[in-house]
C-alpha cells in the first residue's frame, strides 16, 4: 500500500461515514440517530452544552480531509512525503476543529441541563382556567420553566373552586394536580 492508498482510504472512510450519518439522520436509518452513529457514547454525550473534542463528526471531518489532502499531495505534487504528511494532518486538525468549534458555539450554545426541581409540580401556583367541579375535574393553567402549561386539576378536600381563583399544587398524581385555593393556604383574600 502506499501512501496515496492510505490517503485515499482514509477519504473514502471518512466521507463514507459521513454520509451514513447525514442520510441516517435524514431517513431515520436504524442504529443511527439524530445524524450520528451509535459506537457508543462518550462521557460527554448527553452533557449540557458540552461536547467532547473527540467525537464522531470531528473525527469524520479530520478523515477527509487529512485523506483528501494527503491525496492530492501526494499523487500531485513533488513534495516530501514527510512534509505532505503535516500539511494532510493540520488540514485535518483544521477542519476537526471547525467542525468542534461549530457544534459547541452554535448548535450547543443553548443546550442546558434539565433540573428535575424546575418541572416539580407540588407548590406550583396557578389559576383555575375551567371550574373545578365538586369532587369534580377542572383544569388550571401555570408557569413552568418558562413556558405556561396547563394541567388537569382536583381539590384536596373535593370541594368546588370558580373559574379565576387562584390555587397551589399540593400534590400531583397520575396526571391531576390536586389543589388548594391560595387564599386558603395564606389566610388572605389579596391576589398575588
Amino acid at each position: 500500500m502506499t501512501w496515496a492508498d492510505f490517503y485515499l482510504l482514509c477519504f473514502v472512510v471518512g466521507f463514507a461515514l459521513s454520509l451514513i450519518s447525514v442520510l441516517g439522520g435524514v431517513f431515520h436509518l436504524p442504529h443511527v440517530h439524530h445524524g450520528h452513529l451509535h459506537f457508543g457514547h462518550g462521557p460527554a454525550h448527553g452533557s449540557a452544552g458540552r461536547v467532547s473534542l473527540f467525537n464522531f463528526s470531528s473525527m469524520t471531518a479530520f478523515l477527509v480531509w487529512f485523506g483528501g489532502i494527503g491525496y492530492l499531495l501526494t499523487k500531485f505534487s513533488a513534495l516530501w512525503l514527510g512534509f505532505a504528511f503535516l500539511i494532510a494532518t493540520a488540514s485535518g486538525v483544521v477542519a476537526a476543529s471547525l467542525v468542534f468549534v461549530f457544534f459547541a458555539k452554535v448548535l450547543l450554545a443553548d443546550d442546558t441541563e434539565l433540573d428535575p426541581a424546575d418541572y416539580d409540580m407540588i407548590g406550583v401556583l396557578g389559576r383555575v382556567s375551567a371550574r373545578i367541579r365538586e369532587s369534580g375535574t377542572g383544569e388550571i393553567l401555570f408557569t413552568q420553566a418558562g413556558a405556561r402549561r396547563s394541567a388537569a386539576a382536583r381539590t384536596e378536600d373535593g370541594t368546588a373552586i370558580e373559574k379565576d381563583a387562584e390555587v397551589i399544587v399540593t400534590r400531583y398524581d397520575k396526571g391531576i394536580a390536586y389543589v388548594r385555593r391560595w387564599e386558603d393556604l395564606t389566610g388572605s383574600k389579596e391576589n398575588i
